[in-house]
């Protein structure tokens, strides 16, 4: 990968570890007043996207446990959650192992076609791994700033 989107994800993955890390496990799993999800279900929804747009959709297995898919994809909540979701321990190894992973396995690759253009929900569509990890870093900033803000106000009460 190249120097300057490696340092971006490790800036921006050491931004959300450190968050992580100052979580109090008993709000974790609090789903603020007019949301759907939890801080939980962030982290966990930052490594699985994370992981679609750095491999799936380039045609390449993931490498997560396959509950991650099932508790964490866009359109999951809490509510529906039927088994045990991985711990805040666990997620957090995942985030760890990921930021190698994903630093070691596109080397060079970044201007490489997908096998199909991929649309996100949001409409926009990428043709390159490159452009996939570059919006996967925009994505986990976006929910970054949702876990600060579930913190403030789960704070607050």
């Amino acid at each position: 990968m190249e120097p300057y989107l490696a340092s971006h994800l490790d800036t921006t993955r050491a931004l959300t570890l450190k968050v992580l890390d100052a979580t109090p496990e008993d709000l974790l799993d609090v789903i603020p007043q007019g949301y759907s999800n939890s801080i939980r279900w962030n982290l966990g929804h930052i490594v699985y996207i994370q992981e679609r747009l750095a491999y799936e959709v380039a045609g390449k297995p993931i490498h997560l446990p396959e509950v991650y898919a099932r508790l964490f994809a866009a359109g999951t909540k809490p509510a529906d959650w039927q088994e045990e979701p991985p711990t805040l321990a666990e997620i957090r190894a995942q985030l760890v192992a990921q930021t190698a992973r994903i630093k070691e396995s596109h080397q060079g690759d970044l201007n490489v076609s997908l096998p199909h253009p991929f649309t996100n929900k949001s409409g926009i569509t990428f043709d390159t791994v490159g452009g996939c990890l570059l919006f996967s870093f925009f994505h986990e900033a976006l929910h970054l700033n949702t876990i600060r803000h579930y913190l403030r106000q789960l704070k607050q009460k």
